[in-house]
């Protein structure tokens, strides 16, 4: 049987190819997806989507049609899981996180250890950047028995892109439940700020601005760490920057919170934009970040047993995710709390086995 997908339900983007095509592959189900990105424009698969596909596919020996640049419909079928060493190339400054997104569920139910190397964007716009994949997110899926290892080789941003990274996964044999409904205060407060062919000084100017934020909302001793590169040294394509924060909370979770460098933009607003972000979700007294609430509802739902989390916003990108795990692994959610407002997510998993 194959899982027809609409790829115009309610937030109508990426995130339906990605979570789809991420569980299809993992529970070896067919998949039909129309109307890809129908509320985008243009409509339809871009490079890093595509990649993001084909990835998954080259994992789970999936026979596909409708792989196209701007292609609005696709099938994908897949036929079993790989373990080995595997690269893909997104072309672009396409982001290298939504790639890893899409590559992650599959990797953990792989016979053997995977080695992941992508090339493309590590900090762009409208995604996740790498550091919150590596300092929030996979900290965070450690706590259900995920085991990966996220070394960034090169970063890249837009526009030339040529970021590298590198992911190794080790196969596990299920994924525990996880109960993440209390904050219990905050412990410590760390963060990185970074800049490539640019001077010191972005970097620290964005350090600054956060530090001043957190200072005045009673996080004085917030500890920053400064990536930069000597000229001599700084093999990167183009320019770019960027700050993620992270707070460790009293109940052992983790609440993140990012924001780039573009164009004009200087660097003391990047800095207090992340550090505003983190605040926020701090204040809401909820122990997940409502972007890493989206991304655990695929692990939730095929975990051992009943997992729940509290977060600081039900967002539409959430309920999509949650809908389309539904449709495809076959669960049922309950979520209490309007839209854009804290609430709980829970949910009966499937407990899929290696």
């Amino acid at each position: 049987m194959v899982i027809e997908i609409p790829g115009n339900m309610l937030e109508g983007g990426g995130q339906i190819v990605r979570t789809s095509v991420a569980l299809s592959a993992l529970l070896e189900k067919s998949i039909h997806v129309r109307n890809v990105r129908a509320k985008r424009t243009p409509p339809g698969l871009k490079a890093q989507h595509l990649t993001g596909v084909k990835a998954v596919a080259t994992l789970s020996k999936a026979q596909c049609s409708g792989l196209d640049i701007g292609s609005i419909e696709f099938t994908f079928e897949p036929k079993s899981r790989m373990a080995g060493r595997f690269r893909f190339d997104i072309g672009t400054a396409g982001s290298i996180p939504l790639v890893l997104q899409a590559l992650m569920p599959t990797s953990a139910f792989a016979p053997d250890r995977l080695e992941i190397e992508v090339t493309g964007g590590t900090d762009v716009r409208w995604s996740p950047t790498i550091d919150y994949i590596r300092f929030v997110k996979l900290p965070m899926l450690a706590k259900m028995g995920y085991q990966a290892q996220l070394k960034v080789l090169r970063r890249g941003h837009y526009p030339k892109g040529g970021g590298r990274v590198v992911m190794a996964v080790n196969p596990l044999r299920r994924l525990e439940r996880i109960q993440l409904t209390d904050q219990n205060g905050i412990r410590r407060i760390r963060g990185l700020s970074h800049c490539v062919k640019l001077p010191r000084h972005v970097a620290e100017r964005q350090v600054k601005a956060a530090e001043s934020a957190l200072g005045k909302a009673g996080y004085a001793d917030a500890r920053l760490d400064l990536e930069w590169y000597e000229v001599e040294n700084d093999h990167h394509l183009g320019p770019g920057s960027g700050i993620l924060l992270y707070a460790e909370t009293g109940s052992g979770t983790i609440i993140g919170a990012d924001a780039i460098g573009e164009r004009g933009k200087p660097a003391e607003k990047v800095g207090l934009e992340a550090a505003e972000n983190l605040i926020a979700e701090v204040k809401s007294g909820t122990p997940v970040d409502r972007h890493l609430a989206d991304m655990l509802i695929p692990y939730m739902a095929v975990a051992d047993g009943s997992s729940k989390i509290l977060t600081s916003q039900i967002t539409l990108h959430t309920l999509t995710n949650i809908r389309i795990t539904e449709l495809v692994a076959g669960v049922k959610f309950k979520v209490a709390g309007d839209l854009g407002k804290p609430g709980s997510i829970e949910v009966e998993g499937i407990g899929l086995t290696l």
